[in-house]
């Protein structure tokens, strides 16, 4: 079948973009074919037909070109590509087919849109070069211009990817075939493969010192080949598929990991950091605790402040101490906040003026949030702690507030191509040209006056569209009294549509007019968007502080709110915490038990021992959060605490099923088990909770013991190992710095309460059946289980005397015990301990 020449530009355009659904312009609509059509029609649930009537085979699907960003949401949700091909020249004054070119690729990774963005998190393209066993990471946020590049361990990478969690990850095409690839498939993040050259060094390094403008790297740190190769990799492939030089992206930071506690997958689950492990939501995190940030670049660096504690002991005390001045006086931090709460996203307003996607109303947001910079600055000078006085010293960019002011109206249209966008005296010609459209506006409306008096029609009208122009429309009640000049140009329901040699004449004055100015206000707004795009440097730098000052702010708040205490941060190895608590379970519940803690070179290990239900696990984890929090820079929920620097926290705790690659419980536990024993160091601090409890219990002892063991003597970690092994206890008496403590228990009868308190020394009670009756259990299995329990311990205790060589004297007086304290005499269970009692003694 022969093509239109439309449809042949088409396919020759699809060609070079095979791995993206095709967006053609057609007039007022993006149009899709053959399979694109089909996957859209599937998933944005539009309707699927045919180009080129009932005969045709080529499946077609559209959407508004006016209204596409609901549309391209979903299918960059769905993991899709989409490629943007734009008409390049108006259809009116083409001759032959309409030039079209792509104007630019959407990827999960390069959003620039804020409908499609979520506010309050960054969004990471990530490019991975891998080379021996080491891998060079570059990572870039294009709608804020953030650009990082780092090298890590080839075992880290997946503990990296949980951390940073990109939206799409690219890799060199050699890597297709690398184990690396399919293990990322499995990951359901958009993986492309791009040409080999660029990644070259010589080639990566040229791309990244034209970028910046530089002859030499040196100046960003980027003193590893791998960085380099990685960075000018994913500059390239961004370039590539923006269509875009990026003037946004600024500069690029090496990232050190060194420098930062290091959060692993587990670490970020188990602690429950930004999401809940129940119901993967935000709701009784660490994040919903701590964020009380106004602004959205605010808890954009708010979540990589928690997912990236600091090490340095200096870095945290500046915002230790920032928070410490905001927190004594409340009036100033209402005062911030009143100023936060109006500056807008500024990083990403500045992010599209510079890549040349912005609208008025982003420049109208950034007018007003530059505004508020001078009273924040008066608010912020009379403050002495480092961090702050910095802040002080922003660039108000005074020059971009007075550009927009002067050129940009405040009720602006959102879309620059319909007009309405420019003040009125930015320039004379626009002036001009809205006077002439005025006028003849004007004179639009005189026409129709005329026209009612010379016909006697009433309800005569002079009406404007865009198919038409401008008509008069005439009641069919009123036919008769039209005069023979109009001419006939369309028929409706209930009236006729006329036109008039004058209306014409005018009309060709009104549109003429009215298509200059839409023309020359876009023209104005590109030549202003360009003026200030000249200032990214300095907004961002500006957007950067303002996030600083909402973290601390949020820090600040939290910590005057909920009575958390300044930390002491420390180079030393002991952890001291006097009545910590536990940040989120405390804002959960009424009444919270506080508890001290202390791990030092005396009690590096401290083992704890209670029923279930009684705190173990908060307590474990609220040491950690604790540890987290301080070297965040945070204040802390506590009445004082001296936190040594943590390098890592493991914490092994919770039951959690790996069941989409095969893992139980227990292999989960023993693999996190692992990855402790082989990477904690002696700055490390370790959380075990109840290890060795999915297999059986001797299995389950042995291991808990050997690990313990190997921690204390190999390792020598901070440990907290909460367990319900009281054969653990033992370990007290074998190691010096491995102490004993238990949650204490008031006990009644058999009536418990727990009192969710540490206390020193060990127990050797569970309080199992005890706590199933307070959760519920039926009272028949409650008293059924005490039975079993103590036929099980008789057995046990008989175990014991036969190993010991006890005489048969002994075994029937523990014949006869057995027999005055059963009640149940004739249970099958009790006549076969009798008959295992009895046949021991005569063979005895």
């Amino acid at each position: 079948m022969e093509h239109t020449p439309a449809m042949q530009q088409y396919m020759s355009i699809k060609s070079k973009y095979p791995d993206c659904i095709l967006l053609y312009r057609m007039g007022d609509f993006y149009e899709m074919f053959f399979e694109d059509a089909k996957t859209a029609s599937r998933i944005l649930d539009i309707t699927l037909t045919t180009r080129g009537g009932a005969n045709s085979h080529i499946p077609l699907a559209g959407i508004p070109y006016h209204s596409a960003e609901p549309y391209i949401t979903r299918l960059i949700k769905s993991n899709l590509k989409v490629a943007v091909c734009e008409q390049m020249e108006d259809p009116r004054h083409a001759k032959g087919i309409v030039k079209r070119e792509v104007v630019r690729i959407i990827s999960p990774g390069s959003v620039m849109e804020d409908g499609i963005l979520d506010s309050r998190a960054n969004n990471y393209i990530m490019c991975i070069y891998p080379a021996d066993n080491r891998y060079g990471i570059a990572l870039a946020d294009i709608s804020t211009g953030e650009f990082t590049a780092s090298v890590i361990d080839s075992k880290l990478i997946f503990n990296e990817l949980s951390r940073i969690s990109p939206s799409e990850i690219i890799l060199p095409a050699s890597a297709e075939k690398a184990e690396i690839y399919d293990k990322l498939k499995n990951l359901g993040i958009m993986i492309n493969c791009t040409e080999e050259h660029s990644y070259w060094y010589d080639n990566a390094e040229r791309t990244l010192k034209n970028q910046f403008n530089l002859l030499s790297l040196d100046g960003f740190g980027l003193d590893d080949k791998l960085c380099i190769s990685a960075a000018g990799a994913l500059l390239s492939y961004l370039k590539d598929i923006q269509k875009n030089n990026l003037i946004h992206i600024t500069k690029i930071k090496r990232h050190y990991p060194e420098r930062y506690m290091y959060i692993d997958s587990a670490t970020k689950r188990n602690l429950e950091i930004l999401s809940n492990v129940k119901n993967n939501s935000r709701h009784g995190t660490l994040l919903e605790v701590i964020d009380k940030t106004v602004t959205t670049i605010g808890a954009r660096l708010l979540k990589r402040w928690l997912l990236q504690p600091l090490t340095d002991v200096q870095e945290i005390r500046a915002r230790i101490e920032a928070v410490e001045e905001l927190k004594s006086s409340n009036m100033i931090m209402m005062e911030i906040e009143e100023e936060l709460r109006c500056i807008a996203d500024i990083q990403r307003i500045i992010g599209r003026i510079a890549y040349g996607n912005s609208n008025p109303r982003g420049l109208l947001g950034l007018k007003s949030s530059l505004m508020r910079l001078p009273r924040l600055k008066g608010i912020l000078a009379g403050l002495r702690s480092m961090l702050l006085k910095d802040i002080v010293n922003i660039d108000c960019n005074e020059s971009v507030v007075e550009l927009i002011e002067r050129s940009i109206k405040e009720d602006a249209s959102s879309i620059v191509t319909e007009g309405n966008v420019i003040r009125q005296g930015y320039n004379s010609q626009l002036d001009e040209l809205r006077s002439i459209e005025k006028d003849t506006r004007h004179y639009l409306a005189e026409i129709e006056e005329k026209e009612k008096r010379e016909t006697g029609i009433k309800s005569l009208k002079v009406r404007y569209n865009r198919v038409f122009g401008y008509f008069i429309e005439v009641t069919k009640s009123n036919l008769g009294l039209v005069p023979s000049h109009y001419i006939r140009k369309q028929t409706q329901a209930n009236s006729e549509r006329y036109i008039t040699e004058e209306l014409k004449e005018k009309e060709s004055i009104i549109l003429s007019s009215r298509e200059r100015i839409c023309s020359l206000e876009a023209e104005l707004f590109h030549g202003i968007v360009n003026e200030i795009g000249s200032h990214v440097r300095s907004i961002q730098e500006l957007a950067e502080k303002i996030a600083i000052l909402d973290c601390l702010l949020s820090y600040s708040k939290i910590a005057l709110e909920y009575n958390y205490c300044k930390p002491d941060v420390n180079e030393g190895f002991s952890i001291s915490i006097v009545s910590g608590r536990h940040a989120v379970v405390e804002r959960l519940c009424n009444n919270f038990v506080s508890n001290d803690s202390i791990l030092d070179e005396n009690n590096s290990l401290i083992l704890i021992t209670g029923p279930n239900m009684a705190g173990k696990s908060t307590f474990l984890r609220q040491i950690a959060l604790i540890t987290l929090m301080a070297q965040c820079g945070s204040f802390v929920p506590a009445e004082s605490a001296s936190i040594g620097i943590v390098d890592r926290i493991f914490p092994r705790v919770g039951a959690y099923d790996d069941l989409a690659h095969g893992q139980s419980t227990f292999m989960v536990e023993m693999i996190e088990t692992a990855n402790i024993l082989n990477n904690a160091t002696h700055k490390s601090l370790v959380i075990l909770d109840e290890i060795g409890r999915g297999t059986s219990t001797y299995d389950g002892v042995s291991l808990a013991w050997a690990i313990a063991e190997y921690i204390h003597r190999n390792i020598n970690a901070k440990t907290l190992f909460a367990t319900h092994y009281h054969h653990l206890n033992k370990l007290e008496t074998q190691f010096s710095g491995i102490r004993n403590f238990n949650i204490a228990v008031h006990e009644s009868g058999d009536e418990i309460t727990f009192l969710h308190k540490i206390v020193p020394g060990g127990t050797d009670k569970s309080y199992g059946i005890q706590a199933a009756r307070l959760a519920g259990i039926p009272q028949q299995v409650i008293e059924r289980s005490r039975e079993i329990m103590s036929m099980i311990e008789m057995e046990d205790e008989l175990g014991d005397i036969l190993s010991k060589g006890t005489d048969s004297d002994t075994i029937k007086e523990k014949i006869v015990r057995f027999k005055s304290g059963k009640s149940r005499k004739n249970d099958k269970d009790s006549g076969r301990q009798m008959a295992l009692f009895e046949s021991l003694s005569e063979k005895n």
